[in-house]
Order: C-alpha cells, then sequence, then structure tokens
C-alpha cells in the first residue's frame, strides 16, 4: 500500500505549469512540522516536495499561498531523469490525489486569489441543530435502571 497523508504549511507559492498537451500540473513543497523537537528543543520541520495534476493542480494554484496550511492525501513516487550535464538525479514525491483547506477562510492567505468554493459550515450548522433537536428530549436515566 502507498498512500501518504500531510499536513502543512506551503514553503511558497505553487508553481502551475501546462504539458504540451493542455494537462494542468502543479509544484510546491510541504513544511511538516515533526511530532518531536531536537536535543536542543527546537521544533524540526520535514519539507516534503508534492505536485498536483488537473482539476487538483488549479485548485490548488487558485487558493493556496505561501504559508498556507494544507492537507493532502496521495502517493509516494521516485523517479530519475539525467540533467542538462548528464547528471543523474533521483526525485522523491508525493502525487496528491485530494487536498483540502486546514484553515478558515479568515486564516488562508489564498482566499483573496478568488472566489473559495462553499464551505462546510452551513451543513455543519444544521446538523447541529438536528443534534440539538434531539437533545432537547433527552430524559437522563437512573444507574438503577441501568441492565448492567
Amino acid at each position: 500500500m502507498n498512500k501518504a497523508i500531510l499536513v502543512g504549511n506551503l514553503t511558497r507559492d505553487p508553481e502551475q505549469r501546462t504539458t504540451p498537451s493542455g494537462v494542468s500540473v502543479t509544484s510546491f513543497t510541504v513544511a511538516v512540522t515533526r511530532r518531536y523537537k531536537s536535543q536542543d528543543g527546537t521544533q524540526q520541520a520535514d519539507f516534503i516536495n508534492c505536485v498536483a495534476w488537473r482539476s487538483t493542480a488549479e485548485f490548488i494554484a487558485k487558493y493556496f499561498t505561501k504559508g498556507s496550511r494544507i492537507g493532502i492525501v496521495g502517493t509516494i513516487q521516485t523517479r530519475t531523469y539525467d540533467d542538462q550535464n548528464g547528471v543523474r538525479r533521483y526525485v522523491t514525491e508525493v502525487v496528491v490525489d485530494e487536498a483540502e483547506f486546514v484553515t478558515s477562510k479568515a486564516q488562508n492567505p489564498g482566499a483573496s486569489r478568488g472566489d473559495m468554493p462553499a464551505q462546510q459550515a452551513p451543513a455543519q450548522q444544521n446538523a447541529d441543530d438536528l443534534f440539538a433537536e434531539e437533545l432537547s428530549d433527552f430524559q437522563p436515566l437512573d444507574d438503577a435502571e441501568l441492565p448492567f
């Protein structure tokens, strides 16, 4: 199984390109904080190269900027190529299948780059209202009524 799930901050603005066949591709790097600190107490991070294709690439390029917090799901891919000097280069990157906002619209620096898709807040509010209605009839049980 090859699945990567990352939450971090973009280290620079995403770089969007289009292939000769017209397919959108966006490259970016995500800084992911490690769960532990070094011996001197500093927080360390890993800088993960990522690439997204087609509509996911367009979404990331449109709504995320340097410093934006992003959540991604994808697969780890390795590849090699020869650079202009004939030196073999090795690349490891995450190919992004899904991307999502991790912060609110107000906290997201990319929010000013266009109209963001509708947020889930109204649906959550409706669910909260329904839950509150269900709880309005709630009667606590006495310990003596419990079957165990």
